[in-house]
């Protein structure tokens, strides 16, 4: 039997840069709609979106899916997820737990389900994935998170979803690590083991997460384990409407290069 997972999206109207992202339109369909389809056709589990207004419980559950209306006020997505996961399985059949951040519509499945199987190792705590960095603009810019990866020697980073990966050291926003190689594009999509998240919901926040406002340092300060796997692409976020008619190209379905899958 394969493992399963719960797969949970957080999603909230309160973005400054585009008011209401999640029901932005995307080709007849909400931006939180797409990123279900996604979640959904990865096949791993049932899907649930946590949702901070009932805006967005009614436009997942007009298409079929599973919504469960959270406290507005959480400090963070990760907060929001765990109070869906208590919601929505309190009996706890769901060991691993998939946080897929809302603002993915162009996330390919198959990521999805790499996040889920980096958890088959029983040392792992969190799982989560990063891309090669091929843009010079990307090694500089703050807003690209960079995950310091200890990768096995030789280990490929490109081929086979699964055979490239390794341990989590550091999460930052200016390039690292120093010296010749290649950097590490983090994307924000999470696997945790039920009790990893739970116990880092509990902690409060910790001194390097405040430092570089990244909340995933929480977790190595208190010393979980994160495995990082590598894929090819960066499935990017939708902050602003440049972002929003970049996905809307996309995923045209009149456009040839729109490979999600």
């Amino acid at each position: 039997m394969k493992q399963q997972a719960l797969v949970v999206i957080p999603a909230r109207m309160a973005s400054v840069r585009l008011p209401n992202k999640p029901l932005a339109d995307i080709h007849g369909e909400a931006m939180i709609v797409h990123v279900w389809r996604r979640a959904v056709e990865a096949d791993i589990g049932p899907v649930v979106v946590a949702c901070a207004e009932a805006e967005i419980v009614g436009a997942i559950e007009a298409v079929g899916g599973n919504a469960v209306l959270t406290d507005p006020d959480h400090p963070s997505g990760s907060d929001r997820v765990w109070e869906a996961v208590q919601k929505f399985d309190p009996d706890g059949t769901y060991d691993a737990i998939i946080n897929l951040q809302g603002d993915l519509p162009t996330m390919e499945p198959g990521q999805i389900r790499l996040t889920l199987e980096l958890l088959g190792d029983d040392a792992v705590d969190i799982s989560t994935l990063a891309a090669e960095i091929v843009e010079d603009y990307e090694r500089q810019e703050p807003s690209v998170v960079k995950a310091v990866i200890s990768l096995a020697p030789g280990a490929p980073r490109s081929g086979a979803l699964g055979k490239r990966q390794g341990r989590g050291l550091y999460f930052t926003r200016v390039p690292a690590p120093s010296g010749d190689g290649p950097l590490f594009h983090h994307i924000g999509i999470y696997g945790y083991r039920r009790a990893a998240l739970a116990r880092f919901v509990a902690l409060p926040p910790g001194h390097l997460e405040v430092r570089e406002k990244l909340e995933q340092l929480r977790a190595l300060e208190d010393g979980m384990v994160i495995q990082v796997g590598l894929v090819d692409r960066v499935p990017f976020g939708v902050d602003t409407p440049a972002d929003l008619d970049r996905a809307r190209t996309a995923l045209d379905p009149k456009n040839a290069n729109n490979t999600i899958s």
